[in-house]
């Protein structure tokens, strides 16, 4: 049987809390709900489009990085450390975050990633499953979790840092959901007892970073144990009804590795292809590989 791979190239559509104003010079100038930030970017390689007194001129805030994952935030015009924006649904129900000023750079949304939202709620919608279940793993402050939960699926989030649970268990509160198991574990150890424990899921969600470390000091690298990874989540994957998505933001990474990785797997086309925002000023910020399929038996 030929394998069948669908190349996509896929942007978030339907923010109204979110917008990506301009990018350039390792930097980027963004809007969350009614406050605008500067953040750093190593993608954005390129000049910016717009000069550089707008940007100054637009900006409540600025994150000034003082070591490679540290730094602090200069505020250029009054805004509280923290906020909440809104994200609308294909089934038309709203999730909610809370938005915050982090050492580290973000402020607890990854904006691209509602592309992805959206999908997890249609195939949700598709999957002839009265009450899924979805594991979300690597799952950072539950975007894709609260989803799931919105399409009315049973959902266990995992993701080795506590405060970042507990971020996300605030945003599902916000969002008047229920029905996510929360779970301070290492990803990989995680899937691995699923596995012996005779577990499936029907949708599985990984977003692992480049580099990380579980609760126990567990070492992560994504080159080093994305196959393994894949290997056992697809062990847990129900073969009746299903979907999966792997994204991977890594710097020089290909799409043809996910592909390499999913291959054989599809029921269906299996789906590669970039994320990206589009921003105002016109450019593209390119934000990750991805791959993704589900099936129907």
């Amino acid at each position: 049987m030929q394998h069948l791979t669908a190349f996509e190239l896929l942007t978030p559509e339907n923010w109204r809390d979110y917008e990506l104003l301009d990018c350039g010079d390792f930097e980027k100038l963004e809007r969350f709900g009614e406050y605008i930030t500067i953040r750093p970017e190593p993608q954005a390689v390129w000049h910016r489009v717009l000069p550089e007194s707008d940007w100054k001129k637009t900006a409540h805030v600025k994150f000034i990085q003082k070591s490679s994952n540290s730094g602090e935030w200069q505020k250029w015009k009054k805004m509280p450390d923290q906020w909440r924006i809104q994200y609308v649904l294909p089934n038309h129900q709203t999730i909610s975050f809370r938005l915050g000023l982090t050492s580290f750079k973000h402020v607890g949304v990854f904006p691209e990633q509602a592309a992805n939202w959206d999908y997890i709620v249609k195939s949700i919608a598709s999957s002839g499953s009265s009450k899924p279940k979805v594991l979300n793993l690597f799952a950072y402050t539950g975007g894709a979790s609260l989803a799931a939960s919105a399409a009315g699926a049973d959902v266990t989030h995992v993701d080795s840092i506590k405060q970042v649970v507990s971020w996300a268990r605030e945003n599902m509160e916000l969002s008047r959901l229920e029905n996510i198991r929360w779970t301070v574990e290492d990803a990989l150890k995680f899937v691995k007892r699923e596995e012996r424990r005779g577990s499936r899921y029907n949708g599985i969600i990984l977003d692992p970073p480049a580099f990380g470390h579980g609760p126990k000091g567990e070492k992560w690298k994504l080159e080093e144990n994305i196959a393994e990874m894949i290997e056992s989540v697809l062990k847990i994957l129900d073969t009746k009804h299903h979907f999966l998505i792997l994204n991977a933001y890594s710097l020089g990474l290909s799409a043809m590795v996910i592909e390499n990785l999913l291959k054989g797997f599809a029921k269906n086309r299996l789906h590669i292809g970039e994320l990206y925002l589009q921003a105002k000023s016109g450019v593209k910020l390119p934000l990750g590989v991805l791959g993704k399929f589900s099936g129907i038996k």
